[in-house]
């Protein structure tokens, strides 16, 4: 009996230390090793082999990418300007035992790191220009960091700025300042469009008194040719003109009687008679 309680514990110290002592560590991950407290060596994928009780597992740390969240934050613009900015990061563990032994927890600080660097990039930038270059941050925060991480074992594969908006009150200011260049945009044009239109018109009528100066010009002249042709004709100073006086008199009758509002066309009392007297002295001559 006692032989064979010895038997099951040798058996059950057997199977423990084969426990403790193989281990298989799965792809993407190493195992960070070490001997009575100090850090002797890390395990790779595939079977290791450690000295049971005197060698332990100390951590086991993920080689794949990572994603790390910056949580959401307040940041100041140069122009005072109150913005709320978040990111995310992309790292890799190239040197498990530097992330483990160089900082006591490397997620956290980098974390911190961005947070703290991205409030300061944006601190030296103005409000326009933090929320149309996000490209221009992203590639100053990963340069910016890309040191310190390397310190810790960790590659920073690539930091996304998520999300960059003006607080609620400083968006409110916007909106309000967009409307009233809105409106002063529309005022210009509109001031613009007046002004434009009574150039026109000022051209117009300039034009239009050009082209009746002209009229008149050239009716002066008309009547001028006249004239001179029924005078050389006829021979006599007074007739042309009262031929030409006649001849306007009669046109503006015409222009009279077809108005819808005449009524009455009124002739001179010795119309006739000049008639007779213009008819007569052509005839003596």
């Amino acid at each position: 009996m006692e032989f064979l309680n010895i038997t099951v514990v040798l058996a059950v110290l057997v199977i423990v230390t084969l426990y403790k002592g193989v281990n298989i560590v799965p792809q993407g991950e190493e195992w960070i090793v070490e001997r009575l407290g100090k850090f002797t060596r890390t395990l790779t994928p595939g079977l290791n082999i450690i000295v049971p009780y005197i060698e332990s597992i100390r951590q086991r740390v993920s080689t794949r990418d990572i994603i790390l969240d910056v949580p959401e934050q307040e940041v100041i613009t140069m122009d005072n300007a109150v913005i709320h900015t978040n990111a995310i990061t992309f790292i890799r563990v190239t040197k498990p035992a530097d992330a483990i032994y160089g900082v006591e927890n490397f997620k956290l600080a980098i974390q911190n790191l961005v947070m703290t660097t991205l409030r300061s990039i944006l601190g030296e930038m103005k409000l326009d220009e933090a929320l149309s270059n996000r490209e221009h941050i992203k590639t100053k925060l990963k340069d910016s960091i890309i040191d310190d991480v390397a310190d810790w074992g960790v590659t920073v594969k690539s930091v996304e700025i998520q999300d960059i908006a003006p607080s609620g009150s400083m968006q409110a200011s916007m909106e309000r300042q967009a409307a009233a260049e809105r409106e002063r945009r529309a005022i210009v044009t509109t001031a613009e469009g007046n002004k434009n239109a009574a150039i026109l018109e000022a051209d117009g009528k300039l034009e239009a008194a050009k082209r009746e100066a002209q009229a008149q010009i050239t009716l002066a002249n008309a009547s001028a040719e006249a004239i001179k042709m029924i005078s050389e004709n006829v021979k006599d100073q007074e007739l042309p003109a009262m031929f030409l006086l006649g001849d306007r008199y009669i046109d503006s009758l015409h222009k009279i009687s077809q108005s819808p509002n005449s009524k009455f066309v009124i002739y001179p009392a010795d119309l006739q008679g000049a008639i007779k007297g213009m008819l007569g002295n052509v005839f003596k001559k």
